[in-house]
C-alpha cells in the first residue's frame, strides 16, 4: 500500500514542517502519532518522513532518504475565465492529471465581472491545487499566476503550443501533437481552452500570429471545463 504523501511547507535541513491548516488536518482529523511514516516533498525531491512532532499548528518530519519519481512532461494549461464554481472543479482535475502550470486567461468572451473578481480568487485556487496535489501524490502543485490577458499569456515559453478552437474541424489534438512532436522538442506543451461561447475570430488571429498551432476535440461543443479536462488526458496519454 502507498504511503500517503504531503507537501511542506517549510523544509529546514533534514527537516520538514506542515503548518497551519495542513498540520490540523494531519493532527486532529488524522490523528497523527510520533513515530508514523509518509512521503514528504520538499519541492524538488520526494523523502520518506517520520514524525518526530505534533501540535495543532505544527507537525515536524524527520526526512530520510528520497522516493524514485518518474519526471512527467511540463504542461503549461492557459484557461480562459469562466464561471468560478466550475472554474474550481477544473484546476482541481487538471492538478490531478499533471498540469504543471495553469494560467487564468482574461478573453474577449470573459464575462466582465467574473474578470473583475479573478484576481481575488487566485489564493483560493491555489489552495485547492495544494490539496489535490498532495490527494494524487505529486511532488508539487501546479504554478497557478494572476490572471492576464490572452495576448500576454500568449508569449508563455512551451516547444509546442496548441490552442483549443471548436471552429478548427481539420485537425485533431492527437494528430497536432503527434505531427509537430520530435525529441529534439523536448517535453513542454502549452495548452490553451477558451471560454463560454469560444475563441473570437481576431483572438484566433492572434494566436496564428503568435506561432501557436490550431486544434479540435472532435465535432460536439464541450464545456469549458471539460474541455480543459479531455486536452490534458490526451496530451498526458500521447506524451507518456
Amino acid at each position: 500500500m502507498s504511503r500517503r504523501r504531503w507537501i511542506a511547507d517549510e523544509v529546514s535541513g533534514d527537516r520538514a514542517f506542515l503548518l497551519d491548516r495542513n498540520a490540523e488536518h494531519l493532527a486532529r482529523a488524522l490523528r497523527v502519532r510520533v513515530g508514523q511514516e509518509f512521503e514528504v516533498s520538499t519541492g524538488d525531491a520526494v523523502r520518506l518522513g517520520r514524525v518526530v512532532r505534533v501540535a495543532d499548528d505544527r507537525v515536524e518530519f524527520e526526512l530520510g532518504g528520497r522516493v524514485a519519481q518518474k519526471d512527467p512532461a511540463h504542461i503549461t494549461l492557459l484557461l480562459a475565465i469562466f464561471k468560478f464554481d466550475r472554474m474550481e472543479w477544473a484546476i482541481e482535475k487538471a492538478t490531478e492529471l499533471g498540469a504543471s502550470e495553469i494560467v487564468p486567461v482574461i478573453a474577449r468572451r470573459t464575462d466582465a465581472h467574473l474578470a473583475a473578481a479573478a484576481g481575488k480568487r487566485v489564493e483560493r485556487w491555489r489552495r485547492i491545487a495544494h490539496e489535490a496535489a498532495q490527494q494524487s501524490r505529486r511532488v508539487s502543485p501546479p504554478e497557478i499566476v494572476a490572471p492576464r490577458a490572452l495576448k500576454s499569456a500568449l508569449a508563455v515559453e512551451s516547444e509546442l503550443r496548441i490552442l483549443l478552437s471548436e471552429s478548427e474541424c481539420g485537425i485533431a489534438l492527437k494528430q497536432a501533437i503527434d505531427g509537430n512532436w520530435r525529441l529534439e522538442f523536448g517535453n513542454s506543451l502549452a495548452l490553451a481552452v477558451g471560454p463560454e461561447g469560444g475563441w473570437t475570430a481576431d483572438e484566433i488571429a492572434d494566436v496564428t500570429a503568435a506561432g501557436w498551432t490550431s486544434a479540435s476535440l472532435g465535432n460536439t461543443i464541450l464545456r469549458a471545463e471539460t474541455a480543459a479536462i479531455a486536452a490534458l488526458a490526451i496530451a498526458i496519454s500521447e506524451l507518456q
